[in-house]
C-alpha cells in the first residue's frame, strides 16, 4: 500500500522519499459525499490530505453542498458515511486530524447566511461552475447559485490559512478571500484571509477515454473513469482500455500526447516516480498500460479491504464523525460568534 506518512515519508516501498508539507497553522478542505470516490480524488486531493493532516487539518464531508441537487434521501447517509470510510481508509486519521460530516456541524448554515449578505449577486452569476452546472439539467436550484457563500463559511468558520484544492476550485477560493475582505472592511478585522495552493504532490488524473478532460463521475460514460472501490478487475481492464495516440513513442507531453502523458501521470501517482523520467522505460504503449493497471490494483487492494473492515462496523464510523464534529465545533463556535458580534446582532 502506498501511504503518506505523518513524517512526510513514504510512500512504503520508496525509502527516503519526502513529500512536500505544507508550514501552515490551518488548513481545510472537503469532499462531497456522491459517490465513489475516483482515482483522480485520490491521487490528485485525498492522498495529499493524509500528507498534510495534523492537529490544524480539517477535513469535512460536505453533503450540505450535495443537495443543491436533488438527491436520494435513501442513499445520501448511506453514501456519507462511506465516504467517510473511503477517507480513513486512503489514510486519514480521526485521532489526528479533524474529520467530521458538515450538516452535524450547524455553524456552517449559519455563517453560510451572513455570507450570502456579503457577497454579491453579480459576483455569484460570474461563477464558471454554476454556469457549467446550471446548463446540465432543467432543474436549477437557487442553493447551486449561492453554494460559493456556503463554501466561503465552511473555509472561514475555521481561521483557515491555506486551502489545498485542484486548480477548477481557483475560483471559490478567490471569491472567499473577497468576501472575507469585504467583510473585514466593514466590520473589523474577523476572518483570516485564506490562500488557494495547489499541493505539489497532486496528479492531475484526465478521463481514460477522453483524455482533454479531467476524470469525473458526471461525464457521459463510466468507461474513462476509475472508483476507488471498484472491483480490480475493472479497474485494469479500463486502464487497457484506455485512449493514447497516434504514433507509438512513449513521451510525456501533455499538449500533443494527452492520452500517453494521462497513463504516465496515473503510473506516477501510483508509484511516487515522475511521469517524464517513466516514460524513457517504455518503448510501446502496451507495456505502459499493462504496468500502470498493476501499479493501481497494487494500490487500490489495500485501501479497499481497509475500507471494507471500516463499513463492517457502522456504530464506530458514527463515533467517529460525532467526535469529529464535536471537535469542529470547538473551532467553528468562537468564531462564528465572533462575526455575529461584530455585525451586531443582539446576544442570545
Amino acid at each position: 500500500m502506498h501511504v503518506i506518512l505523518r513524517d512526510g515519508t513514504g510512500p512504503v516501498g520508496a525509502p527516503g522519499r519526502r513529500y512536500p508539507r505544507l508550514a501552515v497553522t490551518r488548513i481545510f478542505s472537503g469532499i462531497q459525499p456522491t459517490g465513489d470516490i475516483h482515482l483522480g480524488n485520490y491521487l490528485g486531493a485525498v492522498r495529499n490530505w493524509a500528507a498534510m493532516q495534523d492537529a490544524d487539518a480539517i477535513y469535512c464531508v460536505v453533503d450540505l453542498h450535495a443537495v443543491t441537487i436533488p438527491q436520494d434521501p435513501a442513499e445520501l447517509g448511506p453514501r456519507t458515511l462511506e465516504t467517510v470510510a473511503g477517507l480513513i481508509a486512503a489514510g486519514l486519521d480521526p485521532d489526528v486530524c479533524t474529520l467530521f460530516v458538515q450538516s452535524h456541524v450547524p455553524e456552517h448554515i449559519q455563517l453560510s447566511w451572513l455570507m450570502e449578505v456579503t457577497v454579491s449577486f453579480g459576483e455569484l452569476s460570474r461563477m464558471v461552475q454554476f454556469k457549467d452546472k446550471s446548463q446540465q439539467r432543467d432543474f436549477v436550484s437557487a442553493g447551486l447559485f449561492t453554494y460559493p457563500a456556503l463554501q466561503a463559511a465552511d473555509i472561514l468558520l475555521y481561521d483557515t490559512e491555506v486551502v489545498p484544492v485542484g486548480d477548477d476550485q481557483r475560483q471559490h477560493v478567490e471569491l472567499t478571500r473577497d468576501i472575507a475582505e469585504r467583510f473585514n472592511a466593514r466590520y473589523g478585522e474577523v476572518f483570516v484571509v485564506p490562500r488557494h495552493e495547489i499541493p505539489a504532490l497532486g496528479a492531475r488524473v484526465m478521463d481514460l477515454q477522453e483524455p482533454t478532460a479531467k476524470m469525473s463521475k458526471s461525464a457521459g460514460t463510466m468507461a474513462g473513469c476509475v472508483l476507488l472501490f471498484e472491483d480490480v478487475d475493472s479497474v485494469a481492464r479500463k486502464i487497457r482500455r484506455a485512449v493514447t495516440d497516434s504514433g507509438s513513442e512513449v513521451v510525456y507531453d501533455p499538449d500533443s500526447k494527452p492520452g500517453v502523458s494521462n497513463l504516465l501521470s496515473i503510473l506516477a501517482g501510483a508509484t511516487g516516480r515522475k511521469p517524464d523520467e517513466l516514460a524513457g522505460e517504455f518503448t510501446g504503449y502496451g507495456a505502459l498500460k499493462n504496468a500502470t493497471a498493476e501499479a493501481v490494483v497494487e494500490l487500490l487492494g489495500p485501501i479497499q479491504r481497509r475500507r471494507d473492515e471500516l463499513l463492517s462496523d457502522p456504530a464506530e464510523l458514527h463515533r467517529l464523525v460525532a467526535l469529529g464534529a464535536a471537535k469542529a465545533r470547538q473551532v467553528a463556535g468562537p468564531v462564528f460568534e465572533r462575526a455575529r458580534s461584530a455585525m451586531g446582532f443582539l446576544p442570545p
